[in-house]
């Protein structure tokens, strides 16, 4: 059995048309043979003529007749414009409508430059090409994301596993002996892999809606001791002065105290390996009026380039390509800290006046408890543009890319001092 053929665009217009013009002329036709003999008949009455039936009836049918000749040159000029019109709106449609077929199969095939230019054809139909190049847009950024992850990815892993191929080679070759030295090697590189895949499992399990928190009633002092506490030596053996501010006023939180410790320490650690010896760090906390607060990290270190601000959250994104994981993170820091942050209900966003200029990230968080405990909507709170009368900005402004800090549930520990690399870019570790 044969497919039934979909009648075209043309055709379909042309029908509806066709059905809009035969009722209208069908009703006219209906009111004219029922209601203009009589209305004629008595017309002809009040104007004092009184012809005989013979004549009467000749009049009434010439009117009828005249009529019907109207109404059916009206139909065929009805029926002409219709086919126009038909034909004009459909060629007019089906150019816009082609250039996007053509467009979603450039997209299906993996062309992900595939955009659709606005052709005039209507507000409706611009607006979907807009749709359209806007979701292509979103395709191409998300496709270029994933290339460069498992480009990143294999990157992470490739050092790792060549050290402990080649110590193992070297083990069966009786060329090393396994010692203290060689143990603390094969670990160190088996505890990056481990973290590497612990750190892709906890992006995939918050963003999907997975993590489950253990809240409790946290208050904000003691969520920035703990994190100030795990932070100093590191900032001290640097160089780096390390500034708690609280102006929340014995506020509580209802959150998971590991995982918000683990976003203080990603933006801490971060925060620390971008500040120059000699340069100063603030982690403050301020209330947002009566249903949130504000917990943010500034520095006066490096700072960040504008183009870079709009990719921060990105998996495996670097501001500097050449930085590798014990420079540059991760790349999947800030991604776990924000996944984190709209887990608890609340919203993050990072900032910077420029390079040079330092760096501030805000995290808005509710003081109530969302609906879901587990969902991972952000917060109605959105983070703020600045404002001076809630928190006491350093020049930074927000700040961006994130280095792994402390793990919860998995052993955590301080984050390590990072190397002091002045490079301009960020990562989003």
């Amino acid at each position: 059995m044969t497919a039934r053929r979909e009648r075209g665009l043309a055709a379909r217009f042309l029908l509806a048309q066709l059905l809009v013009v035969a009722a209208s002329v069908l009703a006219a036709a209906v009111v004219a043979s029922l209601a203009g003999p009589p209305l004629f008949h008595e017309h002809l009455v009040r104007a004092g003529a009184e012809p005989d039936p013979a004549q009467l009836m000749h009049v009434e049918r010439a009117y009828r007749d005249a009529g019907l000749w109207t109404l059916g040159v009206a139909l065929v000029t009805a029926l002409a414009c219709a086919l126009a019109v038909s034909a004009s709106l459909a060629r007019r449609l089906r150019g816009p409508l082609a250039a996007l077929t053509r467009a979603a199969q450039d997209l299906a095939r993996g062309r992900w430059g595939a955009r659709v230019p606005a052709m005039g054809a209507g507000s409706e139909v611009d607006a979907l090409a807009a749709a359209f190049n806007a979701m292509a847009a979103e395709l191409e950024a998300t496709e270029g994301v994933r290339r460069r992850m498992l480009s990143d990815l294999a990157h992470e892993m490739r050092t790792p596993l060549s050290v402990l191929g080649v110590y193992l080679e070297g083990l069966e070759d009786g060329v090393t002996e396994f010692d203290a030295s060689t143990g603390a090697v094969l670990a160190e590189q088996l505890s990056r892999l481990t973290r590497l895949v612990e750190d892709i499992d906890d992006v995939s399990r918050a963003e999907e809606g997975r993590m489950v928190l253990e809240r409790s009633p946290v208050p904000v002092a003691q969520l920035l001791g703990a994190a100030a506490d795990a932070a100093r030596e590191a900032c001290a053996a640097k160089g780096v002065a390390l500034r708690v501010e609280d102006g929340t006023a014995g506020a509580v939180l209802p959150v998971d105290p590991q995982r918000m410790g683990q976003v203080l320490g990603n933006l801490l650690s971060n925060a620390l390996r971008h500040t120059p010896p000699g340069g100063e760090m603030v982690l403050g906390a301020a209330r947002l009026g009566t249903t949130a607060v504000v917990l943010r990290v500034a520095d006066t270190g490096e700072g960040i380039a504008a183009e870079h601000l709009p990719h921060v959250f990105e998996r495996f994104y670097r501001g500097d390509t050449a930085r590798d994981r014990e420079h540059g993170g991760s790349g999947i820091g800030l991604t776990i800290s924000k996944a984190l942050v709209e887990a608890h209900g609340g919203a993050l966003e990072a900032s910077s006046a420029g390079p040079g200029r330092g760096a501030e990230f805000r995290a808005v968080l509710p003081v109530r408890c969302p609906a879901s405990s587990e969902g991972t909507a952000p917060s109605e709170h959105a983070v703020p543009a600045g404002d001076p009368g809630l928190l006491k900005h350093t020049p930074g402004g927000y700040s961006l890319g994130f280095t792994d800090g402390p793990r919860p549930a998995r052993r955590a520990a301080a984050p390590e001092p990072p190397p002091t690399s002045h490079s301009r870019g960020r990562s989003s570790s």
